[in-house]
């Protein structure tokens, strides 16, 4: 199994910025990956960004490309999130996620991934 815990949500003004962290532990895969996902009261949860852990391949949701980096630290088996230009409809309950094996974002989109954080909480107030 693969443990994952998110930190670094919370309330922050609109213009401003996060950065979200996820440690992971447990089983690893030699080609997995590595997601963020949220999901805003009263809405399904939605697709946000994903890195392929070897060599870095990231995708993004269209509503936060140019905003949002995704990144991952190996040696400390650490996966970020950071959020720049917040905006109140980024509100949300932000999850980590991970996959035994990088299947694109169009598949993330649709599907999501295999392995879920709890999640942790961003309010981006206006």
């Amino acid at each position: 199994q693969v443990q994952l815990v998110e930190s670094g949500g919370g309330l922050v003004q609109a213009g401003g910025s996060l950065r979200l962290s996820c440690a992971t532990s447990g089983r690893t895969f030699s080609s997995y990956a590595m997601g963020w996902f949220r999901q805003a009261p009263g809405k399904e949860r939605e697709f946000v960004a994903a890195i392929r852990w070897s060599g870095g391949t990231t995708g993004y949701a269209d509503s936060v490309k140019g905003r949002f980096t995704i990144s991952r630290d190996a040696a400390k088996n650490t996966v970020y999130l950071q959020m720049n230009s917040l905006k109140p409809e980024d509100t949300a309950v932000y999850y980590c996620a991970a996959d035994s094996l990088y299947k694109g974002t169009s598949y993330y989109r649709q599907y999501g991934m295999d392995y879920w954080g709890k999640g942790t909480l961003v309010t981006v107030s206006s």
